[in-house]
């Protein structure tokens, strides 16, 4: 029966830190596997325990480089011909997210081909985390449970308890998200509208909203270059805001991102360990999702329902 068959946790090696705090929350030992490299780049993962009926929960972000994915492909693989019961890939960021559509000539939907991958390989449920549209579940033939950073970031924003308070979204796209978010602390809606003619370049950005004197939160799902968080909260500051804070659960962090959060109006960015970064920035504090991951893992285990894990 679903439920009852023995619960194994494995860990790929780009999130094997989350996956240690994750077993240490469940109270159990995380799976024994190893990865065989060959001279010439190849590599193979494989478990070094018997999985043989088993539920077995995968752990791997899928963040560049493109290898994160394929080494969680070739576990799944790996698992289904070993005859585990059931797999579970635990996907805390699922890459590729931002190519969900055709928006220009001549391109691939990059979120629906690692979907099919993913299920190619023989998975047969996916727990994932603010995917960056919400869409993308509608790309797997498998049940999907997504999860929402708000879990933890709203009772943070809400013990900071400051006065005035605005939420707001660096883009249009985010409006939904910010929108969830103000209602449930009861606060302002700001919106910033940007326009971007290439990938991570912003060229122009407008705020739609009174944030004078008030203290704001931006509310996005990731942060890359951070160009877009930074011009957002520098538009913001000029409009009069008293002070900026940001949330962001999947820390991309790429190039020269943490210097420009260093020299941004930005008090504080708020972020997860989705995504392992290393964090030399006095304004970036990270908060682990290993609890709310490790619950609804053993939610799907025991056949429960996982509404509780959300806030709104």
């Amino acid at each position: 029966m679903y439920g009852k068959a023995p619960m194994k946790l494995f860990s790929c090696r780009a999130s094997h830190q989350l996956a240690v705090k994750i077993a240490e929350e469940l109270g159990i030992e995380l799976g024994k596997s190893s990865v065989t490299e060959f001279s010439d780049g190849e590599f193979q993962p494989a478990f070094d325990e018997s999985v043989r009926g088993d539920m077995v929960f995968i752990v791997q972000s899928t963040n560049p480089p493109a290898e994160n994915l394929f080494e969680l492909l070739l576990m799944i693989d790996a698992a289904k011909r070993a005859s585990a019961y059931k797999v579970i890939a635990v996907i805390p960021y699922f890459g590729f997210a931002r190519q969900d559509r055709k928006d220009r000539p001549r391109v691939s939907i990059g979120s629906k081909l690692a979907a099919d991958l993913l299920s190619t390989a023989g998975v047969d449920r996916v727990i994932t985390m603010d995917l960056h549209a919400d869409q993308i579940q509608g790309f797997f033939n498998v049940p999907v449970d997504h999860l929402f950073g708000s879990a933890i970031f709203a009772p943070y924003i809400q013990n900071l308890k400051l006065e005035n308070l605005a939420v707001s979204a660096p883009d249009m796209g985010g409006s939904k998200r910010a929108n969830a978010y103000s209602r449930h602390l009861q606060s302002e809606l700001v919106l910033c509208y940007k326009l971007r003619k290439k990938p991570n370049a912003v060229e122009e950005m407008s705020i739609i909203g009174d944030v004078e004197g008030r203290n704001v939160v931006i509310i996005d799902d990731m942060v890359d270059t951070a160009g877009t968080l930074v011009l957002a909260a520098q538009k913001i500051m000029e409009k009069g805001a008293k002070s900026i804070r940001a949330f962001a659960t999947h820390p991309i962090l790429s190039g020269n991102a943490i210097q420009r959060i260093e020299e941004s109006p930005i008090t504080e960015l708020v972020v997860t360990d989705s995504v392992p970064f290393v964090n030399n920035s006095s304004k970036i504090k990270v908060l682990s999702i290993a609890q709310i991951f490790a619950k609804t893992i053993q939610a799907v285990n025991l056949n429960q329902s996982i509404s509780s894990s959300f806030v709104f």
